[in-house]
Formats: structure tokens, sequence, C-alpha cells
């Protein structure tokens, strides 16, 4: 796979992550797929606060929303051919 469609899988959940991973251009997709993991345990917080009721719940919608906003964002970063951080997550790095 080459660089965009490795960064493309990387926003679509854990298991074209792990694709992309594995099989994909991971030097020319890196920054994607450190983002793709970020918005993945971002979504695995929200699952937990999901759980809490009524507060949890408001979090929880709102924070699915912003996730949804996140993954189009760095789709279209990775369309432009871009680097660019999302926002409040981005500078979360996971891998080196």
């Amino acid at each position: 796979m080459n660089k965009k469609v490795t960064g493309i899988f990387a926003y679509l959940g854990i298991i074209f992550w792990l694709i992309a991973f594995l099989a994909g251009d991971k030097e020319g997709a890196k920054f994607h797929l450190n983002q793709g993991l970020v918005l993945f345990l971002f979504m695995m917080i929200l699952s937990v606060l999901s759980v809490i009721p009524v507060v949890g719940w408001i979090v929880a919608c709102v924070g699915y929303v912003a996730w949804l906003v996140f993954v189009i964002m760095g789709i279209v970063s990775v369309c432009k051919d871009e680097e660019k951080e999302l926002p409040l997550i981005g500078k979360i790095h996971l891998l080196k």
C-alpha cells in the first residue's frame, strides 16, 4: 500500500489500522498511523465514560461527534498530503 492508502486506513478503525501498520508504508504514513492510534484510544475512553449515567452519556455523545469530526479531518489531511495535527489530541505521540 502506498502512503495515502496507509494514511486513510489509519483513521478507519483498529482493524484497518492494524492492516495499515503491518502491510502499509509505515515510514511514509507514520504521522497518520500515530494520529489514528490516538483516535482509537480516544474512542475507548469515550466507551468507558458512556457507562456513567447522565453525565457520562452527555460527555460520550459530545465526544463521539468530536471523534467523527477528527476522523474526517484526518482523512482530508491525508488526501491533501499534509501532516496537520488534530485539535486537542494531536500532540500525543505514541509511535516513535
